[in-house]
Order: structure tokens, then C-alpha cells, then sequence
């Protein structure tokens, strides 16, 4: 005999639509609403884009 098993989840609780009580944002380590928080996030990216690259290069044009 096989029994049914009966899936459910449990109900989500709709105090705080963020999670956190200080609100959104408050659990990042940056202040996204800051004035200079697109020229660090594009700078942060195109290094993080093009580090890899530049190692290939360094390590091809290096004496052995």
C-alpha cells in the first residue's frame, strides 16, 4: 500500500515586503543611491572584464 503524501508550503508572512526592517538596500555594503555609484560600478566591471586579458597578454609577450 502506498500512501499519498499531501505538499504544501508554508504560508509567507507579508509584515515587511523588504525583509529587513531598516527597509531596502540596508543589507548592501555600498551605497547604490550614491553620486559616484555608476562610475565605481562601471569601472569595477570593465577591470573585472578585461584583467583577464590583459594577463593573457602579459604572460605571452613575457621572456621564459
Amino acid at each position: 500500500m502506498v500512501a499519498r503524501r499531501g505538499f504544501h508550503t508554508t504560508r509567507p508572512r507579508m509584515s515587511s515586503p523588504y525583509h529587513y526592517p531598516e527597509g531596502p538596500y540596508s543589507n548592501l555594503p555600498f551605497n547604490p543611491r550614491s553620486k559616484y555609484f555608476g562610475a565605481g560600478y562601471w569601472t569595477f566591471m570593465t577591470v573585472g572584464f578585461f584583467a583577464p586579458f590583459g594577463i593573457a597578454v602579459y604572460q605571452t609577450y613575457k621572456t621564459q
